[in-house]
């Protein structure tokens, strides 16, 4: 599992991307964690409000900083449906 958060690295980008790295010590979960800060590549992908998170590719989240409990559920349900 690849988690991308996408955003030019404010606080709320920061806290999203501890949040996600919470959620998955929390759920056990190994997953690669990576921080965009391009611009260009967040906007390419469709990102157009930050911050944003993508998982394997595809955003899960835009717009807001997601909770250690919203990410649980979301990455919980993502795992088991693999």
């Amino acid at each position: 599992m690849k988690i991308e958060v996408m955003g030019p690295g404010c606080l709320k980008c920061e806290a999203t991307e501890r949040n996600a790295r919470t959620a998955l010590v929390e759920l056990g979960l190994d997953a690669e964690v990576e921080h965009i800060y391009d611009v260009r590549e967040y906007v390419r992908r469709g990102v157009t409000i930050t911050p944003a998170l993508a998982v394997d590719g595809e955003v899960k989240v835009a717009g807001h900083v997601p909770s250690v409990k919203e990410l649980k559920g979301l990455l919980g349900r993502l795992e088991s449906s693999l």
